[in-house]
């Protein structure tokens, strides 16, 4: 299976803290591969260190082979890494295909002040519709965000990561402040990307993760415990007395 991200040795100490521990873990072509922990475990700062603004005390991230440590954030999606936040950054008085707009647009490195000749380029518009289509989203495309759902919201931010055509997406906690159906939609959208995108997946779900995750770490106090298939971190005892429970 080919390799897309490697994380190797990462550390991160906030004084006598140790935020992450040596922390190692690999994402594969075609996978989602689930990062799960409890609140202080480390999650954000490892986050932060392979988004690129959180600057490790040591390790590596190669993304392809590529070494992107010592990259910035900017400088990380143009290589292709993909991410969504715990907290909407869309634009909320703009509508979901301006929002997606926005994304392709910077892709292909077009000038803001041009807006209007951008809005009637037809292969950007193809591109956005594409990806709204992806998520599921075309029936709702100009509609303000702020006028979306919580799950309609989330797709679209899903839909803005893709019009970057990144080699792979980083979603941190994408689940957060759904509903049933809601995480549901979001679920099986997750599950239909991941044959073309392989996914890093941050998600307190627990039912989520299992149903989605080909691999599972568990970060807890900044180290990873355990790493391996669903079925093998449910029975793990050092997983279960620190996260998941005894029950």
């Amino acid at each position: 299976m080919t390799e897309v991200l490697r994380i190797t040795g990462l550390a991160k100490s906030f004084g006598a803290l140790k935020a992450t521990d040596d922390v190692s873990l690999t994402l594969n072509a075609g996978e989602i591969h689930a990062l799960i922990g409890p609140n202080g475990a480390g999650k954000s700062t490892l986050i932060g260190q392979i988004a690129g603004w959180i600057v490790p005390d040591a390790g590596t991230i190669t993304l392809e082979g590529a070494d992107i440590t010592g990259l910035s954030v900017a400088a990380r999606a143009k290589a292709g890494l993909g991410r969504t936040f715990q907290v909407s950054t869309l634009a909320m008085d703009r509508t979901a295909r301006q929002n997606v707009r926005i994304a392709a647009q910077a892709r292909a490195g077009s000038s803001f002040r041009f807006w209007g000749q951008v809005a009637q380029d037809q292969g950007l518009r193809d591109a956005v519709d594409q990806v709204l289509g992806d998520v599921q989203m075309l029936d709702q495309a100009d509609t303000p965000i702020a006028e979306l759902s919580h799950g309609a919201r989330r797709r679209v931010e899903v839909a803005c990561a893709l019009a970057l055509e990144p080699k792979l997406l980083l979603l941190d906690e994408p689940m957060a402040g759904l509903g049933q159906d809601g995480t549901q939609e979001m679920t099986a959208l997750l599950a239909r990307l991941k044959s073309r995108i392989p996914i890093l997946l941050v998600e307190h779900d627990m039912d989520a993760v299992f149903a989605l995750a080909g691999r599972i770490s568990v970060l807890v106090n900044g180290a990873v415990i355990a790493s391996g298939p669903p079925d093998v971190i449910r029975t793990d005892p050092a997983v279960r007395t620190a996260y998941l429970g005894e029950d």
